[in-house]
């Protein structure tokens, strides 16, 4: 099969396609998928450059979607010919993968596979964070970073469904009018954000969701009216120097949570239930899904680039 393959951790020009890559086979409780599309996200950076180590080589990706080609032993409800969605499981980086059962999602009919991959991952993380690690309300003032990106998009729309005042920071013109039109209330260059959301709210906001890290940390603790919440999801940038707790005394009584999608999907019912609110908003319009770009599976460095380059709205795809 077509898959790409780590060897080494380190840049871009790591990840080596192949077309010799052994088909896998689907062992009890697992499920053969011919994959459609598969995601790429930050975390995938992370797993390439070892900062969250894998066992070497490997196939990335976790994240995908595509139709059930094959079933193991004691799998029940998935059949084949199944249009199928997952996340948190590697090796999506490829042609066909293996899936846990317990860990697919159906999709919708009506709701492309690319649409599903596009979504999955990126909307459960936005699901947890507005529902969960801190559940927004009508009249919220919500700080999103990088509001023009794949989380940030969806998390401004879900926050609106919500009732949220939602302010989003950008680095370009391009990036502002996507965020804006994604409902953003007031959107916002990073120079000097946290004064400017002062001058808006004027006690800070109720919720900072950052997946930037390093380069908007503190200004992001210096957003937030007292006893406001910082859901640091993600380090774009680079991650967090050690914090002093006294800095959120300092600030108010503050805050301040390093959240991740595992333990928000420990169960098979709040995987579900985050799944079933994710894929509704999209089957009536409520959430709208920006693919900025495809690329052909052999592109997969050319994909990591321009992610980490910050070239990219919305969500990038891979396509075997």
């Amino acid at each position: 099969m077509r898959a790409i393959v780590v060897s080494a951790t380190g840049g871009p020009e790591v990840l080596t396609y192949t077309d010799q890559q052994p088909d896998p086979e689907p062992n009890p409780g697992e499920v053969l998928i011919d994959v459609a599309a598969s995601g790429v996200n930050f975390i995938d950076v992370y797993h390439r450059l070892g900062r969250y180590p894998l066992s070497l080589p490997f196939v990335p990706g976790n994240e995908g979607a595509g139709t059930v080609a094959a079933v193991g032993e004691d799998v029940v409800g998935v059949s084949v010919g199944d249009t199928v969605a997952w996340s948190g499981v590697m090796g999506s980086y490829a042609s066909r993968a293996v899936v846990p059962a317990s860990q697919l999602l159906a999709v919708p009919e009506g709701i492309a596979a690319e649409v599903a991959a596009a979504v999955i991952l990126q909307g459960l993380t936005a699901h947890y964070l507005t529902h969960s690690t801190y559940q927004v309300k009508p009249g919220d003032d919500v700080l999103v970073h990088a509001a023009a990106g794949g989380v940030g998009l969806l998390l401004t729309q879900i926050a609106k469904l919500r009732g949220a005042r939602v302010i989003g920071t950008v680095s370009t013109e391009e990036k502002e009018t996507l965020a804006r039109q994604a409902g953003a209330d007031e959107v916002l260059r990073y120079d000097g954000f946290a004064d400017a959301v002062r001058e808006l709210t004027g006690s800070g906001v109720h919720v900072v969701y950052d997946g930037v890290g390093a380069a908007t940390f503190e200004a992001s603790l210096a957003s937030l009216r007292p006893r406001g919440m910082m859901a640091l999801y993600g380090q774009a940038s680079g991650p967090v120097p050690p914090v002093d707790p006294q800095a959120l005394a300092r600030g108010g009584a503050l805050f301040l949570t390093r959240p991740a999608l595992g333990p928000y999907v420990a169960t098979r019912d709040e995987l579900a239930w985050r799944a079933s609110d994710i894929f509704g908003w999209v089957a009536s319009g409520d959430l709208k899904v920006h693919i900025s770009k495809r690329y052909p599976l052999a592109e997969a460095a050319q994909a990591h680039e321009d992610l980490e380059a910050r070239r990219t709205t919305g969500k990038l795809l891979l396509l075997p």
